[in-house]
C-alpha cells in the first residue's frame, strides 16, 4: 500500500532544464570554459557538488566548485524570479496528490532553489519534507535522495511512490525501492529501457490521480496498464 508521495522537482514540476542549461553555458563561456553536446545530458541528475567538479574539469571552468554553483544559482533564480517555468497541471497534481497522502519533494537542485521555488509557486506549505541531493553523499542516479524522503517522511521507501521524469531520477527512485510513476521528458527522454523500471508511464500530469497511486501496490510492476500510453 503507498503511503507518501515523493515528487522531483526539475522536469516533473518545472520546464527548467533548458534554464539551467543557459545558466550554465553563460558560467561555461564567461569563465574561460567550453561547452560540450552532451553537457546537458551529463549533468542531468548530478548534485550541485557533482555539477559544479564537471564543470571545472570536464568543461574546463575556471573557477572553484562553490563559485561556479554560485554564480549559476543567481542567473537561474534571476531567470524564476522573472517567470517560474511551472509545467501545465504542477500545481493542481500536487495539490490533488497531497490532499491524499504526506509528500516530499527529491531534488538534485540546492537548498536554495527548492526553497525559492516553492515560495514563488506558493506550495512550501504542500510538503511534509524536502531533500537536496547536496544533502546526501551521492546525487542521482544513486538512491540517496530518495532513500532520504522516504526516512523524513517516516515510511519505508517501498511504501512511497516517486514522480520522475528522467533517466538518472527513475533510476535512482528504483534503485531506492520507491514504485514509480514516470512523466518522460520531453527534451530529454529516457530510454526505453529505462522506462521500462517504471511501474506506470503517464503522458502529463493530468493523468497523476488518486486512483492511479492507488493502483502502484507492492506486488510487480503495472508497466501493462499504460501500454496504450
Amino acid at each position: 500500500m503507498i503511503r507518501a508521495v515523493v515528487f522531483d522537482l526539475d522536469g516533473v514540476l518545472l520546464d527548467s532544464e533548458r534554464l539551467w542549461d543557459q545558466a550554465r553555458r553563460e558560467v561555461a563561456i564567461g569563465h574561460g570554459g567550453h561547452w560540450r553536446a552532451d553537457a546537458t545530458a551529463a549533468m542531468l541528475g548530478m548534485s550541485s557538488v557533482e555539477w559544479s567538479q564537471y564543470m571545472r574539469d570536464t568543461l574546463g571552468v575556471d573557477l572553484a566548485p562553490d563559485r561556479i554553483v554560485e554564480l549559476v544559482v543567481a542567473g537561474l533564480l534571476e531567470q524564476y524570479r522573472r517567470r517560474l517555468p511551472l509545467i501545465p497541471g504542477a500545481v493542481a497534481a500536487v495539490q490533488r496528490i497531497g490532499r491524499r497522502w504526506p509528500l516530499a519533494l527529491a531534488s538534485s537542485a540546492g537548498r536554495p532553489v527548492i526553497d525559492a521555488v516553492l515560495a514563488i509557486a506558493g506550495l512550501q506549505h504542500e510538503f511534509q519534507a524536502t531533500v537536496s541531493s547536496e544533502e546526501v553523499p551521492r546525487g542521482k542516479p544513486a538512491p540517496d535522495v530518495y532513500l532520504e524522503a522516504a526516512r523524513r517522511l517516516g515510511q519505508p521507501p517501498r511504501a512511497c511512490a516517486a514522480v520522475e521524469d528522467s533517466a538518472n531520477g527513475i533510476r535512482s527512485a528504483v534503485a531506492a525501492g520507491l514504485r514509480v510513476v514516470a512523466v518522460p521528458n520531453q527534451d530529454y527522454p529516457p530510454p526505453a529501457s529505462v522506462l521500462a523500471e517504471a511501474q506506470v508511464v503517464i503522458r502529463s500530469l493530468a493523468e497523476l490521480t488518486g486512483e492511479l497511486v492507488e493502483q502502484l501496490d507492492e506486488d510487480g510492476p503495472t508497466q501493462d496498464q499504460t501500454a496504450a500510453h
